[in-house]
């Protein structure tokens, strides 16, 4: 099956909208297949607000129909405590949100943006979707994420070479109590490295304040030279106690 035939069977579908590669090519597709398409982001405290503004970015070049949710997602005991399964809780309550919301605007199927590269094992996230019966076309289609980023840039969407970005929460252990303040430390310690001209890193939260800065093989060494000044930026300005630099390869979420 190709996108244009799924989109021929479903041609009134909500989607849930992220702004990354996936949702973002899917939502474009969708609007290339003639469908009847309406883009749901969850405006949540595990996104940072670069996500959210590459979102409306994307849509408004797109011309598509955005609706924004709001989320409280940390007033959900089971997912501000942080369990292994967090994801499964976090999920369920996300796209409880974009079922109602969508229902409201009529519609009745929900897509998102899992593709045929991700990991089709029992994950909690994953597990929430089968259980509110979420469509996953990209993933339906055989459509890779290399395959995806190279179709996006065909169709000129700046998000094709966007680099993937787990959500603000995956910096936390697990088991840790996920709260305000320990996302607004890892957004503020992020945004700081993106100015500084990193990519694809992650600032993770290792124990007692303590920072893990994980990079890119190619950009280790940058971060070595400059070690000094990321840390004390760190510590003085975004409360962590200690700045580690993990010297292997920034892989995985």
């Amino acid at each position: 099956m190709t996108l244009n035939e799924f989109f021929e069977q479903h041609n009134r579908v909500a989607l849930a909208f992220s702004g990354g590669v996936d949702s973002s090519y899917l939502l474009y597709a969708a609007m290339q297949a003639g469908a009847k398409v309406k883009a749901y982001y969850v405006k949540a405290q595990f996104q940072p607000q670069f996500e959210f503004d590459d979102a409306m970015k994307l849509a408004g070049q797109l011309g598509a129909d955005v609706r924004i949710i709001r989320a409280d997602v940390l007033a959900d005991p089971q997912v501000a405590a942080n369990p292994a399964d967090r994801c499964y809780y976090c999920k369920r309550n996300i796209f409880s949100r974009i079922l109602e919301a969508a229902g409201e605007d009529g519609y009745s199927l929900i897509l998102d943006g899992t593709n045929a590269s991700d990991r089709a094992d029992d994950r909690p996230g994953m597990r929430a979707l089968k259980e509110m019966e979420v469509r996953s076309p990209l993933r339906e289609c055989g459509l890779t994420k290399a395959m995806i980023r190279e179709l996006s840039r065909e169709a000129g969407l700046f998000t094709w070479n966007k680099p993937a970005y787990a959500c603000l929460a995956t910096r936390i252990p697990e088991g840790t109590e996920i709260t305000e303040e320990l996302l607004t430390m890892t957004e503020q310690a992020e945004d700081y490295l993106f100015s500084l001209g990193f990519t694809d890193f992650r600032v993770r939260m290792v124990k007692n304040g303590f920072a893990g800065l994980q990079f890119p093989e190619d950009q280790i060494g940058r971060a070595f030279e400059m070690r000094q000044q990321i840390s004390a930026k760190l510590k003085d300005s975004f409360g962590y106690t200690k700045v580690l630099l993990d010297l292997e390869n920034r892989n995985g979420q």
